[in-house]
């Protein structure tokens, strides 16, 4: 069975006071659902220090929101997995619609990144999705499948099964829109069917073990609705992660879509 994952990605937001008093009113919340789903938060590179150690022992993963497809070298501005690994670091996103659109982050060039991700031993997050115009001309699948031939191209398909994949509908980033459950239930069984026909062999089929999960202005107004949706294994959660009350619902509406009754997480 697929185990829920919610992460809360911060974008370039926060300080070292914002980030205290977020974490001092989040996590209490987060916690009563650790063992049932599986949380984590990235903040921006300055802050994995600090937001590690609120986290503490709460069971919450430190996440980060991207990483360098080099080990090391003379790459001035990159931050490498093996350094995100040593920070204590378990999940980190690669291939953000913001990084490909915003600082042209080719598909080799994301590839490369999820290949390096893997071989510091974190669990890479796979963001996919296509642009509005993509979809109005019928190019949805198109673009989701060339953008995950690349890393299965890169890494091979059996090591996809330690990362995560993000579907985010480019236009439904910070926009306010907000894909229809028929729109992401299509999305995510095409990329399940994908990733199940590009196995040699029906015994290399990892389409039913792999997490898929959905990202484009979740709110707690409409998490349900999503996270009940039978291939859609949990949320990648933008502006709606910095806010406490927000985000500790839309966690109780994982853990709830799930099947898990609050009364049966842990209150500790």
């Amino acid at each position: 069975m697929r185990k829920p994952i919610l992460i809360g990605n911060w974008k370039m937001n926060g300080s070292l006071q914002a980030n205290q008093a977020l974490m001092v009113r989040v996590l209490p919340r987060l916690r009563m659902f650790r063992k049932s789903i599986d949380l984590a938060v990235c903040p921006p590179h300055p802050y994995l220090f600090q937001v590690r150690d609120l986290l503490g022992y709460t069971g919450i993963m430190l996440g980060a929101q991207n990483a360098s497809g080099f080990v090391s070298g003379a790459y001035t501005g990159e931050v490498s997995a093996t350094m995100l690994q040593e920070m204590g670091c378990r999940y980190v996103l690669v291939g953000h619609s913001e990084r490909r659109s915003l600082f042209g982050e080719s598909y080799h060039e994301v590839a490369a990144r999820y290949r390096s991700v893997l071989g510091a031993g974190l669990t890479p997050v796979l963001c996919v999705g296509e642009t509005l115009e993509q979809r109005d001309s019928g190019r949805t699948d198109l673009v989701i499948e060339q953008q995950l031939q690349a890393v299965i191209d890169e890494v091979g398909l059996a090591a996809m099964a330690n990362g995560v994949i993000a579907y985010e509908p480019v236009w439904a980033i910070g926009t306010g829109k907000t894909a229809t459950p028929e729109q992401v239930s299509a999305v995510h069984q095409q990329i399940r069917q994908f990733v199940a026909k590009s196995a040699p062999e029906a015994s290399d089929d990892i389409s039913q073990e792999l997490r898929v999960i959905y990202g484009g202005s979740v709110k707690a107004a409409n998490a349900f609705e999503l996270f009940s949706l039978a291939d859609v294994d949990g949320g990648l959660i933008g502006g709606a992660s910095l806010h406490a009350d927000e985000f500790g619902t839309i966690a109780g509406a994982l853990a709830e879509a799930s099947g898990i009754l609050a009364g049966e997480c842990e209150t500790s």
